[in-house]
């Protein structure tokens, strides 16, 4: 089994997480590096999503990701050994969520070098990981099917702060009472800027479209 490095992530010591983040943002753009902010509760399907989209990009782009857990290192070295790309495991010490201070030290130990996008894949949760600005330039989520088309009302803030939802699972719509449409409405209530992708993970149904849209935002980032 490949070995993937392990960063023990330390509390932030900083008060003032706006202005770590807006000042993490910057360093980002002068070094031409667009960072992703990927959300969703455990078992959405944020690493299968991720290693279907990475494999669409990475002859296009140069990508590294970092994995948020409180333990283990399954999440990094699943998507070292499906991707080849560069994948390094944070371990929040049992803490919910990272704040840009945590994010800084997990990429003061990612190579830089002629890197255009970092994943963050963000403990599984959807309350205390949409509380704090971690630097990302844009901030993404997974809602899958199993979970009900009702969480936009019930987590406001997740889905405000997403510029991003992805609805995985799609291939199981016939079995759950899921209504697409009015997810969508619910989104655009917390947040009308937001853009809605269905997906199925599984099978890689729609998750071109995904590629698309990051690989957009990579390139502006850059040309902005």
């Amino acid at each position: 089994m490949d070995t993937v490095k392990v960063i023990e992530i330390k509390k932030s010591v900083f008060e003032d997480n706006e202005k770590d983040a807006a000042g993490l943002r910057k360093e980002l753009k002068d070094k031409g590096v667009y960072l992703l902010n990927l959300m969703s509760s455990p078992g959405s399907g944020k690493t299968t999503t991720l290693i279907r989209t990475i494999n669409l990009l990475r002859d296009k782009i140069s990508i590294a990701v970092m994995e948020a857990d409180i333990d283990s290192d399954v999440d990094a070295i699943k998507i070292k050994e499906a991707t080849g790309i560069q994948s390094i495991q944070l371990h929040t010490g049992g803490m919910c969520h990272l704040d840009a201070e945590m994010t800084r030290q997990g990429l003061d130990n990612v190579d830089m070098k002629g890197l255009d996008l970092v994943i963050l894949e963000n403990v599984g949760n959807l309350v205390c990981p949409a509380e704090f600005d971690t630097g990302a330039c844009r901030n993404a989520m997974i809602l899958s099917v199993p979970e009900g088309h009702d969480k936009p009302l019930k987590y406001p803030l997740m889905f405000s702060v997403c510029d991003l939802v992805i609805v995985n699972k799609i291939d199981v719509l016939p079995y759950f009472d899921f209504d697409l449409e009015k997810c969508k409405e619910y989104v655009h209530m917390r947040n009308p800027k937001a853009q809605v992708i269905p997906i199925c993970a599984k099978t890689g149904e729609g998750v071109e479209k995904v590629a698309e849209w990051l690989l957009t935002e990579v390139k502006n980032w850059k040309n902005k």
